[in-house]
């Protein structure tokens, strides 16, 4: 991943092509969390039914997001100096950093005959799909999505329907400092062992891996 900061990674304006059948692919780089956020939720909010689909590719500084469904016992037991944002996604809380691939998948999901819960399996069986690619077996859970092997999270999932278009998406431990879940419950579950590329023997770096796994969701989306 590039190391530059994005400040705004929104294009001028959501693409229009009259027919909206293509998923561009935009790798942004290092982007602060709450810039991407406001971006994609503007993306949302002004785009048409001819918009294309996009996947943004990022990487995060380090912060803690807590998800909709998190509470005050979710909360960091240490923030490490780290900023914790309250977002709008699903879920509960986890930790993006350096290291970690991030998608987010600006979908119509109404145009595309998709609900939330196929979409996630989407996401999960992608990202097993990369997994499996290299030797690793991985496998979702249905009590708590995300993608897990062995018992421990390699990646996590979180998103936000709205007008029918889907935003946030998932994310992947590549290469990172897996200390900073410590002070938290990942996604709520307490005890709950993460994992990352790097520890299951893959040595590829996360821009590879990001590429790889573009190829595998943009492969399910199809």
């Amino acid at each position: 991943m590039q190391q530059a900061t994005v400040r705004d990674p929104l294009p001028a304006a959501p693409v229009d092509t009259g027919q909206a059948r293509e998923t561009r692919v935009r790798e942004l780089g290092r982007v602060d969390y709450d810039h991407s956020w406001r971006a994609m939720q503007s993306f949302v909010a002004t785009r048409t039914k001819t918009t294309e689909d996009e996947l943004w590719v990022v990487e995060h500084p380090p912060v803690y997001t807590m998800g909709l469904a998190g509470h005050r016992p979710d909360l960091p037991r240490d923030l490490n100096g780290i900023a914790l944002v309250k977002t709008d996604r699903g879920g509960k809380i986890t930790y993006h950093g350096p290291g970690q691939v991030v998608i987010y998948l600006l979908l119509d999901l109404s145009r595309r005959g998709l609900s939330v819960r196929p979409l996630v399996r989407l996401m999960e069986q992608a990202v097993i799909d990369l997994l499996g690619s290299y030797g690793v077996a991985a496998e979702g859970r249905v009590d708590a999505p995300g993608v897990y092997v062995q018992g421990s999270k390699v990646a996590a999932l979180g998103l936000r329907i709205k007008n029918g278009c889907s935003y946030h998406g998932l994310a992947f431990n590549a290469s990172m400092d897996l200390a900073l879940f410590r002070a938290i419950d990942p996604c709520g579950y307490p005890g709950l062992e993460v994992t990352q590329a790097r520890d299951l023997g893959i040595t590829d770096d996360a821009t590879v891996i990001g590429a790889k796994l573009v190829r595998h969701l943009l492969e399910r989306l199809a």
